[in-house]
């Protein structure tokens, strides 16, 4: 079983060795001059950390210059992952909740006493078509059923029939309920029909994938706020995670997108995938200095497992070829 920071290290290798290519062996015992920083500043720049983080890391790094002339590649590594540690601050999304405790039983006996079960959590996965939104639902519900929950999943894009069949795909997969629809289907139906039914089967959440055509145009954001409306007759509270899933790979092109969403629907936080196939890892961080919304979860790579909870200390750790 891998180590949690192993899966980030090794999820992260093409962001860690954009930068090690560029650096030249700068984290390791080389004297730290005006060429290292030189590289170092183009490999943060390549990697997408943005202009902020990278010229504060930099600041740091050339302080620490002038009062010891010695400094060297891996006291540097030490100073720029405390910059990022800091930039980072709140940004781990922690979930909590769930209609019962992780392991524990339902409320209600098999004759139908005892106390209703509550209502389920509800998490709607928002983002443009190709962020993995589908993919994240099956993997999130997967992780969750892991950690002893019970879920149901929605397949809410309906406009895209590719989407409701590859929920399906991976629901036969995993052993997950679906609740489903035929292609053009009104997807605030869909969400209604699958809130109910995790309500009458005492689920703990229901994760509702939804549609991504169109971001910037008003008929997908009148959807989503349809959608947000009728789980609303069934719970004002609901849905209480409104989670933007950010393709990595695109960089600080993802923070425009988000910011369109976020006026729009209000997230709650973010969900940062397919980080194991870019060299631009640093993307997270410039959208969660603009936005201010926790990331809940990252991808590294293709299999169920590799949707991890977001760690900052790991995520700076493989950054900076730090061990653990």
């Amino acid at each position: 079983m891998l180590s949690l920071f192993k899966k980030f290290k090794d999820g992260l290798a093409k962001t860690v060795s954009a930068i090690a290519a560029k650096t030249h062996g700068l984290f390791g015992g080389r004297k730290i001059d005006a060429a290292a920083l030189e590289e170092l500043e183009e490999a943060l720049y390549t990697a997408d950390f943005g202009v902020e983080t990278t010229t504060e890391i930099l600041q740091e790094i050339k302080a620490a210059c002038r009062q010891d002339a010695t400094l060297n590649g891996q006291q540097a590594a030490a100073i720029g992952a405390t910059v990022l540690r800091r930039v980072l601050t709140g940004s781990e999304g922690k979930l909590e909740g769930g209609s019962r405790p992780p392991g524990g039983r339902g409320s209600v006996n098999a004759s139908g006493g005892g106390d209703p079960p509550k209502n389920p959590q509800l998490i709607c996965l928002i983002g443009v078509n190709g962020s993995g939104k589908t993919t994240t639902t099956a993997k999130l519900a997967h992780k969750l059923r892991s950690d002893g929950q019970s879920v149901i999943m929605a397949a809410c894009d309906t406009f895209r029939a590719a989407a409701v069949e590859q929920l399906r795909s991976w629901a036969d997969r995993l052993g997950i309920e679906l609740i489903a629809s035929h292609s053009g289907a009104d997807a605030a139906a869909v969400a209604f029909d699958a809130w109910q039914a995790a309500k009458a089967r005492g689920k703990d959440w229901l994760i509702v994938d939804t549609a991504g055509r169109l971001h910037t145009k008003g008929n997908l954001m009148e959807e989503l706020a349809k959608i947000r409306r009728v789980l609303q007759k069934n719970d004002p509270a609901a849905p209480q995670h409104r989670w933007l899933v950010v393709d990595g790979s695109l960089g600080a092109n993802s923070i425009e997108q988000a910011k369109v969403f976020h006026q729009s629907f209000g997230l709650t936080g973010l969900v940062v995938t397919k980080l194991d196939g870019t060299s631009r890892g640093g993307a997270l961080v410039g959208i969660y200095r603009q936005l201010k919304l926790p990331i809940y979860f990252i991808g590294l790579g293709e299999q169920p497992d590799d949707l991890q909870p977001f760690s900052a200390e790991n995520y700076v750790r493989a950054v900076f070829g730090l061990e653990a």
